[in-house]
């Protein structure tokens, strides 16, 4: 099979074109790094001659509103690329619960990536992850004061990124869903006590300090992005995570 990852170069793309190259794929890596523009369609078609699926894992360069605007546009030239070169499969990574978080701009505009992607006329599939394990030291430096790390306990089911690269490849490679499948890890767990385990595997002399107005996740309803009953859910548990990578 010959799949096109677009962002093939990037955190989950890289994970992803491994993946399928070991499982006998012939795959292409794309970005703006190759040459492959989806804000202008440069490079576009070369990139997808002969190309049975294309998974898109592209990332806005911000969090802010201008991630609407970045996501129509790219979805919009990626669309209409595929169809002129009879891709049969569009797959999207997204996140989970983004429909029902109407106050973060971010989830918003991913949320427009979806519905944009589901009114074309290509087969898809779009495959929903809850927060990687390997983000959380970067949401606790959001909101870190000194010696103290204020976090929500708002509830995460973190999830390793190669569980989710195994999810992505056996959805690529199989019949479009034409719909949403949720992937997450095996335990829901709080913000803050997140935060409080990263720190005793690897302590660094900040604490965590519950509170419930800190960062982004503030404003996220308490179990609004965990998986509902029926999602796809990975093996590894944050405390093996922790162990696997020395704390």
């Amino acid at each position: 099979m010959k799949i096109a990852v677009m962002g093939g170069r990037g955190f989950m793309g890289a994970r992803l074109v491994g993946k399928l190259a070991a499982s006998g794929h012939q795959v292409g890596a794309h970005g703006r790094s190759t040459g492959v523009d989806l804000l202008t369609g440069t490079g576009l078609d070369a990139a997808l001659r002969g190309v049975d699926v294309v998974v898109n894992a592209i990332d806005a360069p911000s969090f802010d509103e201008a991630a609407k605007a970045f996501f129509r546009a790219t979805t919009g030239t990626l669309l209409a690329g595929s169809q002129a070169a009879g891709v049969g499969h569009l797959v999207l990574l997204s996140i989970v619960g983004i429909d029902r978080v109407p106050g973060v701009a971010y989830y918003q505009a991913k949320l427009l990536q979806e519905q944009l992607l589901q009114a074309g006329s290509i087969p898809f599939s779009i495959v929903r992850a809850t927060q990687f394990m390997e983000f959380i030291d970067a949401i606790l430096s959001w909101t870190t004061e000194g010696e103290v790390v204020r976090l929500p306990a708002t509830l995460l089911q973190p999830i390793a990124a190669d569980d989710v690269v195994d999810v992505l490849t056996d959805v690529a490679t199989a019949a479009p869903l034409n719909g949403i499948l949720d992937v997450a890890g095996p335990e829901v767990i709080a913000l803050d006590e997140l935060g409080r385990r990263t720190l005793q595997a690897r302590p660094d002399g900040r604490r965590v300090l519950t509170d419930p107005a800190a960062g982004l996740y503030a404003v996220v309803p308490r179990e609004a992005i965990i998986a509902a009953p029926g999602a796809r859910l990975g093996s590894t548990r944050y405390g093996d995570f922790l162990a696997a990578r020395g704390g």
